[in-house]
């Protein structure tokens, strides 16, 4: 901005000269004084002159709807919707989302800086507004627990900055490396910190010495919490919660009962993973706040949580609140109780209306072709997931509910030379993991309750955050062809039963994405639930694809299933099948 810009805008702002916009007949949603502003809203190359009485160029009726600042998701994994960015933002906008803070570290997993690059130009197809974080923990946790796509080390980290790619450092799921200061973790956070970069956090179930240890870096925020005695712990050392409230993991609820008027400041909503039928059909944050509002917060704490306490958590100091000289990211809203969003404005633009997107889609792969083939993969065989149980117990994986899983130690049948024979009266089928980017061969087996799967065979490139193979099944020839036929679709999940497979849903981009039309993928995601629910008898109350896609997590207690093995996450080591 030049004097003569700076001049301009002044004089709009006081009302010597007309403003661009005026949004007449509003009540102002002042997030500020937690109160109601009955005038009008001037607006002025993008940004926001003041509230009060304008003459303008353009006025546009409120028709008595209230001014609600953007709503700003501060940590969202794009890939999780599995779409691009720009039909991503084709989805949030009618919601009210203006601006996300997006960790890429799904497409980093698999193809390290190649996939940043995409991602970033990708992001320019879409009037989001899409800040990176730099994924922190690529490996998630410790490489001798699973292999990744890509290595990221302090130097790509420090690459990402100059380049002015990132903002700031995604979740630091390596949190055991942070208390016991592991060498190569304090390089990476030490470029982050050194360069006063924001730092995420990811820390369940840390506490007490072990959570000061974590919080002493300056990691600064943290959306593992499940419990109101950890959200306390972490206010009180100075971080911010995010309150998660995605399609699977819903954290929020139990959360907002340790939510008071004198730490709500410090509480802040976010998405973390949500699909993308999630955000065409109940919302995002705007869902967020509706929920919140019937679990008895006041609309306009809810709203501050979704808006200015993001935007001064994560230091956006030029949006989060309707004032002047701040971006004019706005939505016009119904009435605070239900939280309808009637419209959507980016820097003063309208973008979406009455729920759909309005303004002309673009997507493009831009010359990111080499995206489309990441699933590197030798023909599979059924004698590769023959096991070696030798015990009369042997350690199942529990699913559950929540993102955490349970270490269960069962007895199960098993033939003479030590594979898994499978009980259909028995909630137990065998899982594999399998190394998809290297072709190292590595394949992992466990054993899985909770699923409840009857027949046949599920395989999905889903894998968090690793992204390599998950294949579950009641035979070893039905998992063979469902690893197989997702190698051919490269990526997404494949349903098999009786040796045929019956449903497929494709993510071709890096095996994460999809590039069907939105509408269409979510047809084809719905159809695949179906069958998987319907005809193999897999547990209703999960998404087959997201819920197999965590059991890789090593990040998250307690019992994980990689490439490498069975892994305890408590102990962050490899225990085998064998109890």
């Amino acid at each position: 901005m030049n004097k003569t810009e700076l001049k301009n805008l002044i004089d709009q702002a006081a009302g010597r000269k007309k403003a661009d916009i005026v949004v007449k007949n509003v009540k102002i949603v002042d997030v500020y004084n937690s109160r109601i502003i009955d005038e009008d809203l001037a607006l002025a190359d993008g940004k926001i002159l003041g509230f009060g009485d304008y003459q303008a160029t353009e006025v546009i009726d409120g028709e008595g709807k209230y001014v609600v600042p953007g709503l700003i998701d501060p940590h969202i994994h794009i890939e999780s919707a599995n779409v691009s960015p720009s039909v991503f933002g084709q989805l949030a906008m009618p919601h009210g989302t203006t601006t996300i803070l997006a960790d890429p570290h799904e497409i980093v997993n698999v193809s390290g800086m190649r996939g940043l690059e995409y991602m970033v130009a990708a992001a320019k197809d879409t009037e989001l507004n899409i800040k990176y974080m730099m994924p922190s923990c690529v490996p998630a946790a410790n490489p001798d627990l699973e292999t990744a796509g890509a290595v990221i080390t302090a130097s790509e980290i420090k690459e990402s900055y100059d380049k002015q790619m990132t903002y700031g450092l995604a979740e630091f799921m390596n949190y055991d490396g942070v208390i016991n200061a592991d060498d190569g973790v304090l390089d990476e956070l030490l470029v982050s910190i050194n360069d006063n970069k924001l730092i995420d956090g990811h820390s369940p179930s840390l506490m007490n010495n072990d959570l000061n240890a974590y919080a002493v870096t300056g990691i600064h925020d943290d959306h593992e919490c499940t419990q109101v005695d950890e959200m306390l712990q972490r206010i009180s050392r100075g971080m911010y919660v995010y309150l998660r409230y995605g399609t699977v993991s819903k954290n929020m609820p139990e959360l907002l009962k340790g939510v008071t008027d004198a730490n709500s400041r410090f509480c802040c909503l976010c998405g973390d993973d949500i699909q993308s039928v999630t955000l065409r059909d109940t919302g995002h944050l705007d869902e967020s706040i509706r929920v919140a509002i019937k679990e008895g917060i006041n609309p306009i704490t809810a709203i501050q949580m979704a808006t200015i306490n993001t935007a001064q958590c994560t230091g956006l100091s030029d949006r989060g609140g309707i004032a002047p000289g701040l971006r004019a990211d706005f939505l016009l809203v119904d009435d605070l109780e239900h939280f309808t969003v009637s419209e959507t404005f980016i820097a003063g633009q309208s973008v979406a209306k009455n729920g759909q997107y309005i303004l002309e889609p673009k997507d493009d792969m831009h010359g990111y072709d080499d995206l489309l083939t990441t699933i590197h993969l030798d023909d599979f065989k059924p004698e590769q997931l023959k096991m070696d149980i030798t015990s009369s117990r042997v350690n199942v994986i529990g699913l559950q509910n929540i993102s955490r899983t349970q270490h269960l130690v069962k007895e199960v049948e098993h033939t003479k030379d030590g594979d898994f024979i499978y009980n259909n009266e028995e909630d137990i089928i065998k899982a594999a993991v399998i190394e998809r980017h290297h072709k190292t061969g590595n394949i992992g087996l466990g054993l899985l309750h909770g699923f409840e799967m009857k027949f046949g065979a599920i395989a999905t490139s889903i894998g968090h955050d690793s992204h390599n193979i998950v294949v579950v099944g009641t035979n070893d020839n039905d998992m063979a062809l469902a690893v197989n036929e997702l190698k051919e679709i490269q990526g997404g999940g494949v349903a098999v039963k009786d040796g045929k497979v019956v449903a497929t849903v494709p993510f071709k981009i890096g095996g994460l994405m999809s590039n069907d039309h939105v509408d269409e993928l979510i047809k084809k995601q719905e159809k695949f639930n179906e069958v998987c629910h319907r005809d193999l008898k897999v547990n209703a109350k999960f998404d087959p694809i997201m819920k197999l896609g965590a059991l890789p997590l090593d990040v998250i207690p307690n019992l994980r299933l990689t490439d490498k093995g069975v892994v305890d996450v408590t102990k962050f080591e490899i225990i085998g099948i064998n109890a």
